[in-house]
């Protein structure tokens, strides 16, 4: 008995464990980078507001003095969301289009961006002109010209649509996936156009 009291007490402690996949109502998931998860206490209180369906459970419970359920490991909320057309240009969505690598070497290591087109020369700041660089290349490149520089990214920057970011999201699982999440993440399944 003490160990069942011991398992309630940490779930209670512990808002990081036992997250929710949430999916919109078209049981996919809202996204996949980062992916789309809820505390346990925002999942449970989202099914007591009726706003979603629980679709898996894990084995653990969470008690009031007159109530008990188990954890939600999987909602469905019961409106859709519709998603935005296009990404919002930030320094992660730009890492995540051009896959965390540096576009001159490849590394992964102390990333920030480059202007193809310098600032000093008048490039803009746009999907277009910007791609991802490790420190050392960037400022190997220094203010100059990929040609004057001789040095050319791997694939040329281009604006990504929201599809082009979840399908390099997938390149990149969380390091914990519960069992229950699995049928409804298509990690390594190719995508229909």
């Amino acid at each position: 008995m003490l160990e069942y009291w011991e398992r309630v007490l940490t779930i209670a402690l512990s808002p990081h464990t036992h997250p929710a996949l949430v999916l919109n109502a078209d049981y996919r998931p809202l996204n996949y980078f980062p992916l789309s998860l809820w505390s346990w206490q925002d999942a449970v209180k989202a099914v007591f507001l009726d706003r979603v369906h629980i679709v898996a459970e894990y084995d653990d419970l969470v008690h009031s003095p007159s109530f008990s359920m188990k954890l939600p490991s999987v909602i469905s909320l019961k409106t859709y969301v519709k998603t935005t057309r296009k990404p919002a240009f930030t320094r992660f969505n730009l890492f995540l289009r051009d896959n965390f690598e540096c576009q001159y070497c490849g590394s992964p290591n102390e990333l920030t961006f480059d202007h193809l087109v310098p600032r000093s020369l008048g490039g803009r700041t746009t999907w277009e002109n910007i791609i991802t660089a490790c420190s050392s290349c960037n400022l190997r490149k220094g203010g100059k010209l990929s040609n004057h520089a001789r040095m050319w990214p791997r694939h040329h920057p281009f604006a990504p649509s929201v599809h082009d970011l979840q399908n390099n999201g997938r390149k990149f699982p969380p390091n914990y996936l519960h069992e229950s999440w699995m049928d409804y993440l298509y990690w390594d399944t190719p995508l229909e156009p």
